[in-house]
This record gives structure tokens, sequence and C-alpha cells, in this order.
């Protein structure tokens, strides 16, 4: 219960009006108990109806993706894109191809997506897009014809000063590919309407570890400010199969750390004395299951089934970045009674709420998602400045824009918490700094 009559009454009318969308009312829940600081102090949020108009998606597109697989059938989906805020800029957000996809994910994601950007210091506004479409099983023709008929569609609502989607879940360089080959086919323009493209036409280097690699130049962040500590020695667990997980396992370990434990869709894989990354990197691939593969060839390694059961593994740190409420109540009780001092998300809320709190409550440094998942679409930011400018910048002259983003991330959420004397309250702080920049834009372009 929000002690905010003005939220509690904007609340209670969002989820009488979307009862049946958890996932989005899950994220307003936690954006709004931190706004109850700065609603009170600010009448004019409520005078100009500013949180009626932020959870409210600017546009909401829906359509049918008709396609045909490889045995001549006819198959249809669903495809959606959430251009949710563009106060502060152009749509910007990753397109999802997952058996799961529906209007409340995707509202959850672009709405969380609308301060992450925020917070990145890049003009850029907040969406979501994807399709319940699932590309496992699936061969190279089939994921292309799905593409090509999922750009058709979309390619009218998107532009580079529109709407600039990316991957997500599912979505990858190839698919990336196939969607932007068909977005230039349909309007005879080559221009960067989409970003985590090939480097060979237009891709940015170090696009494909920026979120993994953000992550630990947040978490390094953290350490320092809390701890006056570093990543040397640390006891790490990271959840996820994909690209986030694995490259923020990679920089871990050469930022001095240890990585205990890894899991997939499959289970766990533990060793106290550390994993191999070299060889998680090279049996991985960029979204591929490891962790019976790395068992081949470190058979002393524990292998535990059922991924949820990592976060019993101890440790000092843990990055969960698979997907949202991976972590609840009672495992963060576990991980707290275990010795967990820091958590951090790589992925788009993946605590839930009771978990956020009790590690909030119990002395856990915890890091919200907007805040430190925010590293990927810094560098698509990056990407499409490169591609409006006609140039390409080294790895390292990116890797070093990422990290300073990172590092002003951090200082943003950390100076804002301390000014309400909530020094450690991450989320309080990146919420609320995420916020300011949209309410200001918000309020300087009028009721539209």
């Amino acid at each position: 219960m929000l002690k905010s009559k003005y939220l509690n009454r904007v609340f209670d009318d969002l989820k009488n009006r979307h009862a049946s969308e958890p996932e989005f009312l899950q994220a307003v829940e936690e954006f709004f108990e931190s706004m109850e600081v700065i609603v009170e102090r600010d009448p004019s949020i409520e005078r100009y109806a500013i949180m009626e108009r932020i959870v409210v998606p600017e546009r909401v597109i829906k359509f049918r993706v008709s396609w045909t697989n490889d045995a001549g059938e006819i198959k249809v989906n669903t495809g959606y894109r959430i251009q949710h805020n563009s106060a502060i800029g152009p749509y910007k957000g990753g397109i999802r191809f997952v058996s799961n996809v529906n209007e409340s994910v995707l509202k959850f994601l672009g709405f969380e997506q609308t301060f992450k950007n925020s917070l990145t210091g890049l003009p850029l506004g907040g969406g979501k897009g994807g399709a319940d479409f699932d590309p496992r099983g699936k061969s190279d023709n089939e994921i292309q014809r799905f593409c090509q008929s999922y750009m058709a569609e979309l390619y009218r609502h998107l532009g580079p000063d529109t709407d600039v989607p990316a991957g997500d879940i599912g979505v990858g360089a190839r698919e990336i590919g196939y969607m932007f080959g068909m977005y230039k086919k349909l309007t005879n323009e080559f221009t960067g309407v989409l970003t985590g493209k090939g480097l060979s036409y237009g891709g940015s280097l170090g696009r494909r570890e920026a979120t993994g690699y953000g992550l630990c130049y947040f978490v390094e962040e953290m350490l320092t400010a809390y701890r006056k500590d570093n990543f040397e020695g640390k006891r790490i667990i990271i959840s996820g199969a994909g690209k986030v997980g694995k490259h923020a396992a990679i920089k871990a370990v050469e930022l001095g750390a240890k990585i205990v434990a890894l899991s997939d869709i499959n289970g766990y894989i533990h060793d106290e004395n550390g994993l191999d990354m070299k060889v998680v990197d090279e049996i991985a691939g960029e979204t591929g299951e490891y962790t019976l593969k790395y068992l081949e060839r470190f058979p002393k390694a524990k292998f535990v089934s059922g991924p949820k059961n990592m976060w019993k593994v101890p440790c000092d740190i843990a990055l969960p970045c698979a997907t949202q409420n991976e972590i609840d109540l009672d495992d963060a009780k576990v991980m707290v009674a275990n010795g967990v001092y820091l958590v951090a998300e790589g992925a788009n809320m993946p605590t839930s709420l009771d978990a956020t709190h009790y590690f909030i409550n119990n002395g856990v440094l915890f890091a919200p998602g907007k805040a430190a998942n925010a590293g990927g679409v810094s560098v698509s930011g990056l990407e499409m400045a490169q591609n409006a400018t006609h140039v390409s910048w080294s790895f390292e002259e990116v890797d070093k824009m990422l990290k300073e983003i990172m590092k002003n991330i951090f200082k943003q959420a950390y100076d804002t918490a301390k000014q309400l004397d909530k020094e450690t309250n991450l989320v309080l702080g990146a919420n609320i700094a995420g916020f300011q920049r949209i309410y200001r834009a918000m309020v300087d372009q009028g009721v539209i």
C-alpha cells in the first residue's frame, strides 16, 4: 500500500484497467514506491498529471505476423511494438522473440527502458517490441521468413529519428540482419534504424559485450563507493546462458574475481576454485547452453539440474542475468543467510519486489537493472552516433565511453540517494534520477 493518496489513486486506476498485466503492474509499483519521496514535495507532478501520463505508453502497436515454415505450412504469430515515451528522444529498446511474449511483458520492459535510457544521459526515449515466436528449433530459412514478415509490418513505425530497435532475448545478430535487410528493401534507405547490427553493415565494436561489461563497471563503482574494495578474489555466481551473463563473467574474471557458479536452462555448474571462462566462452557461443558441455571438459565440476537451485550457492556477489523474477523472496533469504553482500541485476527486473525489499532491508547492496543493465543501450546509442556520422570507433574507444557512461549512471543514482539520506538505496536513486530528466521534458513540451 502506497502512502501517497495521489500515487494510490493512479495505481488503483491502473490496476483496475490492466488487472491481467502483472509484469507491467510490478514495474509501476516498484517505480511508484520511489516516487513517494518526491511527489509530496513537488505538487507540479500531480498538477501536470505526470504520473498518469508516464505510465501509459504513447503508442501500442499490435499486428499479425504470417509466415511459412519449411514444410510449406502457414503459421501465424502476434507481433508488438510498445512506443512508451519519447520525451527525451526517439524510442529505443530491444525486440524479443520468445513464446511467452505478451503485451504485459513488453509494457513492463518499455516502461523500465524509458528510465534506463534517461540515466545514460543520451537522447533516447523508451520502447520495446517482440513476438510470441520462438527461434529455437527453427531453421535459418524459417527465421529469415519470420523476421521479414515481422518487419514488413513494423517498418512503417520505425526510423532513425523515430524508433530504433535492437536485439533482446531470442534476437541476435542473425535476426537483426534479416530485419535490417527487409527494412532497407522496403524503405530504399540505408539508415541506422536498428542497433546490434553486424560489423560489415554499420554495427559497433563492443556492442556484443556491452551489457555484461557495463554491469561489471557498475559493480566496480559500488564496491569502491560502499566498501573501498574491488573485484579481486570475490566469489561470484551468475545466471543466464546469453551474452550478458557470459560477458559479465569474462569481465569479472579479468578484474580479479572468480566465478564459482554459472547457470543455463538445464541447471548450473559449480566449482569453488573458479570456472574456466575461456572454456565457457569457447563452448557457449552467443546464446548456447554450456553447463553439460563444460562437464565433458571438467568432470570434477559439480552439476545440479534446475537453474533456480544456483541461488543456494554461497557467494559474495550475485549477478542475475537471465529473466524477470528469477530471484524470489525464498531465494533472497537463502542468499542473505549464505553471506551475499552485493546483488546487481544484469537483466530486466530479475528480482521480485519482495526479494528486492529483503535485500535492501538486510543491508545487501542492491543495483536495479534500469541502472546496472544499461550498458547495452548505452553502446546502442554510440552505434547510432557512429551511423549518423558515418564513422567507426575502435573497441577501445567504445569500451572507454561505456565505462564512463556506467560511472556516470552510478554517480547519478548514488548522489540522488545520498541527497535523500538513503545513500545505499540505489533503487530509489536510479528511479528518481531517471524520472527527473523525463519529467522536465514532459513539462516543457506541454500536454501531448
